[in-house]
């Protein structure tokens, strides 16, 4: 539905047309906020994937060495039995953004002292695999909450992009052909009226004056 054409109107559209680029403007600013914070993480985060890597080869090597050396009833029996394992969070606000963090790094990697069986001469190889698969555990759990909040503000950074692009091409665009479309309309009517005006000037100077 087209826009009348109107003072109020023209006065009304310039003030949405300045709340729309201040909005834009506060959207850019976070974003680039949100950039910067995802670089500090980013170097991090990209180590943390490559222990975990480096630490999951390492954890199948030892996996299976101990197959072959004891197979698998035997190494089943080695893992009874099962426990909890317990991690402590604490809630972190980053950008808005509610994400959560490790009160402290967790210990699963336990001494020979703490397991349930204790190994023969012969079972270095499942000691070497249980080890290394709890401290892969260890770093993943250390890893998650990082990588949970680095894809909320990746998740954020797509919105705040969207939201600019948004305001800047589509909002601000229209606003600014309706503003030009009024201020056109508005300068035409000024123009026919000071053309109707000036006619009637001249034609009342032309008549002659009554006495």
């Amino acid at each position: 539905m087209p826009i009348v054409a109107t003072r109020s109107n023209l006065v009304k559209l310039r003030r949405r047309l300045e709340q729309v680029q201040k909005g834009a403007a506060l959207l850019r600013r976070k974003r680039e906020s949100l950039v910067a914070e995802l670089f500090s993480r980013a170097r991090p985060a990209i180590d943390s994937r490559k222990t975990l890597e480096t630490q999951s080869r390492a954890a199948y090597r030892s996996l299976l060495a101990a197959l072959s050396a004891d197979g698998t009833d035997a190494l089943t029996a080695m893992g009874w039995p099962a426990r909890e394992l317990m991690v402590d969070l604490e809630p972190v606000e980053v950008w808005g953004l509610h994400a959560v963090e490790l009160a402290q790094p967790p210990t699963v990697v336990r001494s020979l002292a703490a397991r349930a069986v204790a190994p023969g001469p012969g079972d270095a190889a499942p000691v070497t695999a249980a080890a290394d698969f709890e401290r892969l555990i260890e770093l993943v759990l250390e890893a998650t909450p990082r990588e949970f909040l680095m894809r909320r503000l990746g998740h954020e950074l797509s919105r705040a992009t969207r939201l600019v692009n948004t305001l800047e091409q589509r909002v601000a665009v229209g606003l600014t052909s309706d503003l030009s479309h009024i201020r056109r309309t508005l300068e035409e009517r000024e123009r026919e009226e000071h053309l109707r005006l000036k006619r009637l000037i001249a034609r009342r100077k032309t008549q002659p004056v009554e006495h």
